[in-house]
């Protein structure tokens, strides 16, 4: 698909509609191989001026589909590949004259059963004029030892009926029709065939199948689909979008879910239209696809309501985290020890950490967490639990990007404890400032490993000039490092004007 995005891109005689229509087409074509039986396969010009030019015009795959009702003709993958010189004067009649041309048009029966039907895909300009932007291949078997089944041939049918809409390029229209439904049906999963009146005239027995599971125990055909819909409706007094009926009668393409007994359906419905190269046509059919999801919306509202519980816990592990904090800072105010003050201190920004990063895996669930914003507040807040009557500032340079959920807690206490520590003992003698500064980087190896880098440096008095050991924190961070992280943490001197560095690495094992 590269191949076919990079070739549309770079055309100049291709408009934006063209291109996004042609997408469409590549996103939605696989109903069609389905419906047909057949591979298919489309073609454009070798070079941009091959769209408005003959003279030396080849062709190349664009891009290819497989049915999934039959055997394929084509197993290997053609995209990018010339076409072949048998195939190429039905390509190129089909191109030229804009018409639909098969391999016996050309005297030249294709080998060992199979045929080939070449359509073009002829849009309108900006000026109204027609001009083709490509053309599609049918690359179906043909069996002279049995006889079609009633399902083969309305299928066919079908897949004739919109290759005509194909054809004039009025089918897929990319305004019409949402596409971001879970769970979207192919014709494998069901098909019903409704009139231009929205009554049922052919039912797969998949589709019978699905609708089956709503309740619906009577013969489809000869029905009408809306009235089925109402039924379901007035039973379970499920409230349905008011354009359903239009989309159950055939005459509006839409997407759509039935619910009943416990049980859901997903539709998908096509309207047909016939004329269209004489005019606007005439909509006289419609095909639904159906689908059973019962089973993946069962999942889906099981997978929110965990999600949702997840949240929770966080939000309680939150709340008991901050009651804690406000505990310890209670019984902080009644002891009259300054270092007992200071343990519960540290003890209570500790709790507070963690209290934050609970708070921010409640808003989401996702297993990487955009850290940025959390880190941001986490240094300020450390900073200023740690100072006094002194004013310490923080900066955050770089972007931590998206980290595994498990990774943030342990991260966040390792920088809560660092910049304490900056801020406690970085003031020299008369310093009335501090900046604590917080560089981070992400690298990648050969091998494709992610590191984390964090660097948090201040501009204090530096380290102790001998016989400097760690503190309770720091051995902490020591601690958390390598057991949680994986990683590694050294702390140097900052420049020779003084202040403090220390450097985190990380691997980011998500």
């Amino acid at each position: 698909m590269s191949h076919f995005g990079e070739r549309l891109s770079s055309n100049r005689h291709l408009g934006e509609d063209d291109v996004e229509w042609l997408h469409a087409l590549m996103g939605d074509w696989q109903l069609i191989a389905d419906l047909s039986y057949s591979d298919l396969v489309l073609w454009g010009p070798h070079t941009p001026e091959g769209y408005v030019s003959a003279e030396g015009r080849s062709y190349v795959a664009l891009s290819q589909a497989r049915p999934s009702t039959t055997q394929t003709i084509i197993p290997r993958d053609i995209v990018g590949d010339r076409i072949r010189a048998d195939l190429k004067a039905v390509v190129e009649r089909a191109w030229t004259y804009r018409v639909e041309t098969n391999s016996s048009d050309q005297g030249q029966p294709y080998p060992s059963k199979t045929r080939v039907s070449a359509l073009p895909l002829v849009r309108r300009d900006r000026s109204g004029q027609r001009r083709t932007i490509g053309v599609i291949t049918m690359h179906f078997a043909v069996s002279a030892l049995r006889s079609p089944s009633r399902m083969e041939l309305t299928y066919r049918r079908c897949a004739t009926e919109m290759l005509e809409m194909v054809s004039a390029g009025v089918w897929p229209d990319p305004a019409q029709e949402y596409t971001g439904y879970s769970g979207a049906p192919r014709v494998g999963d069901g098909l019903l065939r409704l009139d231009s009146e929205g009554k049922v005239t052919f039912a797969s027995p998949n589709a019978v199948s699905a609708l089956l599971r709503l309740g619906v125990n009577e013969a489809l055909e000869g029905r009408s689909l809306a009235g089925i819909g109402a039924e379901l409706q007035r039973a379970t007094g499920v409230a349905v979008d008011e354009s359903q009926p239009l989309m159950l009668t055939g005459r509006k393409a839409q997407r759509s879910e039935l619910e009943a007994h416990g049980a859901a359906v997903t539709l998908r419905t096509i309207p047909l239209h016939r004329g269209l190269r004489q005019g606007e046509g005439e909509r006289f059919a419609a095909l639904v696809l159906c689908r059973d999801v019962t089973e993946l919306r069962r999942r889906e509202k099981q997978l929110m309501s965990k999600d949702a519980t997840i949240k929770e816990i966080h939000h309680r592990v939150k709340n008991n985290l901050q009651t804690v904090a406000a505990l310890l800072r209670m019984q902080s105010r009644r002891m009259d020890s300054a270092e007992g003050r200071e343990g519960l201190a540290r003890a209570m920004r500790r709790v507070q950490t963690i209290a934050v990063v609970h708070d921010s895996l409640s808003q989401g669930l996702e297993e990487s967490v955009d850290v940025d914003e959390l880190m941001r507040r986490q240094l300020r807040l450390a900073a200023e639990m740690a100072q006094s009557e002194k004013y310490a500032a923080t900066q955050l340079r770089g972007s931590f990007g998206q980290l595994p959920a498990d990774m943030v807690t342990p991260l966040a206490l390792v920088v809560t404890e660092v910049v304490a520590n900056s801020v406690e003992h970085g003031f020299g003698e008369g310093q009335t400032d501090l900046t604590v500064v917080m560089e981070v980087s992400r690298h990648t190896d050969a091998a494709g490993r992610e590191r984390l880098d964090v660097e948090i440096i201040d501009d204090g008095v530096g380290l102790p000039d001998q016989d400097w050991e760690p503190g309770l924190g720091l051995q902490i961070v020591k601690t958390l490092v390598r057991g949680e992280l994986s990683g590694s943490i050294e702390w140097m001197s900052a420049d020779e004007g003084g202040g403090t560095k220390a450097v985190l690495r990380a691997p980011i094992l998500g």
